[in-house]
C-alpha cells in the first residue's frame, strides 16, 4: 500500500483533515466559553449545530456523492472548511466575532465534513485493488482514531500556546494542505453515470436511493446493530460534550492543554481497535 503514491497522498490528506477537525471541535467551543463568555445553553447549541449536518445530510450525501467524482468533492470540502474557519480569527482581530458567526461556521464546517468523510471512503476503491481495500481502510481508520486520540491534546496545546482563534487559523491552513495532497493524486477517476449505477442498472431518484439504503441497513441485523450502537454512542457523547467544556473551564479551571489531554485519553481504545483490526481479520 505504501508503494502506491496516490493512496499515500489520500492517506496524508485524510490524516491532516482528521487532525484539523479535532482541533476545531475543541477550539470553537473554547472561543465561545473563554472569549465570548457564552452561556452553557449557547455552548450546547453550538455543539448541536456542529453535529446537526451528520443527522440531516449523511444519508442524502451518500446517494449524491455516488453520482459524482469524489476527488473534486474532497478538494472543495477542504477548501470550504478552510475559508469558513479562517473567518473566525479575521472576525476576532476586527473585534466583530459573535456566537452567531460560530454557529454559521460550525454548521458549514460540519456539512463539508460530512461530504468529505463520505467521499474519501468511497474514493478509496478508485485508488487500490479490491484485495487491498481492508488494508487501505484500516490505514485510514488508524489515522482517524489517531487524530481522535492525539488531536485534542495537540489542539489543546496549540490553543494554550497561540490562543484559540489563531489555532483555528492553523486548522484552516491544514485543510488547505489536505486539499493540495488530494489535488496531487494523478490516477484518473472514472466519471460515474448519473443515470446508471456501476452495475448498469437505472438509478432511481435521490430520495428513492436514500430510502433503499435506509431499508437495506435496517433490514440487515449486523448493520442495524452497528447503526444503533453508533447512534446511541453519538447521542450520549454529544450530551456530554454540551456541558463538559464549560464545566472544565469554569468549574475545574483546566487549561486548554489539560482539556485536550483528557479527551485524547478517552479515545485510546478506538486506536487499539483500528491498529488490530486487520490482524484480527487474518486470524
Amino acid at each position: 500500500m505504501i508503494r502506491n503514491p496516490d493512496f499515500v497522498r489520500l492517506w496524508i490528506a485524510e490524516t491532516i483533515s482528521q487532525f484539523g477537525t479535532q482541533i476545531s471541535l475543541l477550539a470553537l467551543p473554547l472561543v465561545a466559553v473563554t472569549l465570548l463568555e457564552a452561556t452553557p445553553l449557547e455552548v450546547a447549541l453550538l455543539g448541536t449545530i456542529e453535529f446537526l449536518p451528520f443527522i440531516l445530510f449523511s444519508l442524502p450525501a451518500g446517494a449524491w456523492v455516488d453520482r459524482l467524482r469524489r476527488r473534486p468533492i474532497l478538494i472543495l470540502g477542504d477548501l470550504g472548511r478552510a475559508v469558513a474557519l479562517a473567518s473566525v480569527p479575521v472576525a476576532f482581530v476586527l473585534d466583530v466575532l459573535t456566537i452567531w458567526q460560530l454557529y454559521v461556521v460550525g454548521f458549514t464546517a460540519g456539512t463539508l465534513t460530512v461530504l468529505f468523510d463520505v467521499a474519501y471512503q468511497s474514493y478509496l476503491p478508485s485508488l487500490v485493488e479490491r484485495d487491498q481495500l481492508v488494508d487501505g481502510n484500516g490505514k485510514l481508520e488508524i489515522s482517524r482514531t489517531l487524530a481522535q486520540t492525539a488531536g485534542p491534546a495537540l489542539g489543546g496545546g496549540l490553543i494554550g500556546l497561540i490562543t484559540a482563534p489563531i489555532a483555528i487559523l492553523a486548522d484552516a491552513m491544514s485543510y488547505g494542505l489536505s486539499a493540495l495532497f488530494v489535488w496531487l493524486i494523478r490516477r484518473p477517476e472514472p466519471t460515474p453515470d448519473p443515470h446508471r449505477d456501476e452495475h448498469g442498472r437505472a438509478r432511481g431518484s435521490l430520495a428513492s436511493e436514500v430510502r433503499d439504503g435506509l431499508r437495506f441497513v435496517l433490514g440487515n441485523p449486523y448493520l442495524r446493530g452497528i447503526a444503533a450502537s453508533t447512534g446511541i454512542s453519538n447521542l450520549f457523547s454529544n450530551i456530554a460534550m454540551a456541558t463538559i467544556i464549560v464545566y472544565a473551564v469554569r468549574e475545574l479551571g483546566l487549561s486548554p492543554a489539560g482539556i485536550g489531554l483528557a479527551f485524547g485519553l478517552g479515545n485510546l481504545g478506538a486506536l487499539l481497535g483500528a491498529v488490530s483490526a486487520d490482524r484480527i481479520r487474518r486470524t
